[in-house]
């Protein structure tokens, strides 16, 4: 098979660093995956704006490259991998049973949104509450993110929220910003996606989802821009209107686009069939589309 150019995050690859690579695995047979992936970003500085190594996306490289013939990757060595840690949930951290909270959003306040940081104790219970009460639990966590927890003026915890990596491919939201595919190659890391927002199962407050979201777009940019060294120009969501009739984000001025195809990240054999979602964006700046464009 025959190749030029290839294209990863926005950055181009020669029929000479294909070859490169192709001695590199030949040359290095007791390599894991992982140390060639290392490799890979070192050698052509393939790094994020914080100057971290972007292995997580030389690891998709590399499994599009073997995909299409063009490398034999070694073997997952699944010997090696540490096994999981145990997934908490609220029961096994041992926490008094919640009262209720059914009041006015004026006595909660001032709300307080915490950065959940890696390693904290707030990320134990964080993770614990998405894991019981999120109707799609949580999976692990890659890429670009942040995660907040939202309490009341007394301290008590009363949402979650997840924003991460946006999705690969969303027709009406690619429509909407007009670009083609090297533009959202290379410039999707301004977006980024509410993949989780819970409130949590004994919080009732009217208007709250609304507020904390609006809050949340007031500082989001230099939380991201203070992590990992570059803002966002815009924001998406998935909504499952099976479920939810998507009205915090409309009364916080989200924007709806229309719908998804019914296809996730995973349904690379256009198989795997869901339910289709409303798709909401919201723009955190003027010009979004130029910048994400690259104009």
């Amino acid at each position: 098979m025959s190749l030029k150019i290839l294209s990863c995050q926005g950055r181009k690859v020669t029929q000479e660093q294909l070859q490169w690579l192709r001695r590199l695995i030949e040359e290095h047979p007791q390599w894991s995956r992982w140390r060639l992936c290392k490799n890979l970003c070192e050698q052509l500085d393939w790094r994020t704006a914080n100057g971290q190594l972007k292995t997580f996306a030389a690891k998709s490289f590399l499994a599009k490259l073997e995909q299409r013939g063009l490398c034999q990757l070694p073997a997952i060595r699944t010997s090696m991998r540490r096994p999981p840690p145990p997934v908490p949930r609220i029961e096994d951290l041992n926490l008094p049973e919640p009262e209720p909270i059914e009041v006015s959003l004026r006595e909660l306040r001032p709300l307080h949104i915490s950065l959940v940081e890696t390693g904290s104790d707030l990320k134990h219970y964080w993770r614990a509450c998405l894991v019981s009460y999120h109707y799609l639990g949580l999976r692990s966590i890659v890429g670009e993110n942040l995660r907040y927890l939202i309490s009341d003026r007394q301290h008590r915890p009363l949402a979650c929220a997840l924003f991460g990596a946006a999705a690969w491919k969303c027709a009406c939201r690619d429509q909407f910003i007009g670009w083609g595919t090297e533009q959202r190659q290379s410039h999707l890391h301004l977006i980024a996606g509410n993949s989780r927002f819970l409130i949590l199962p004994w919080v009732r407050v009217k208007c709250l989802a609304s507020t904390i979201l609006s809050r949340i777009i007031r500082r989001i940019d230099a939380d991201w821009r203070q992590r990992y060294g570059h803002g966002l120009e815009l924001l998406e969501t998935f909504v499952d209107t099976q479920r939810f009739r998507g009205t915090c984000y409309q009364a916080a001025n989200w924007m709806s686009l229309g719908y998804t195809r019914g296809r996730t990240r995973q349904d690379r054999h256009h198989q795997i069939k869901v339910s289709p979602k409303q798709v909401y964006v919201y723009r955190l700046r003027s010009g979004f589309g130029q910048h994400l464009r690259g104009a």
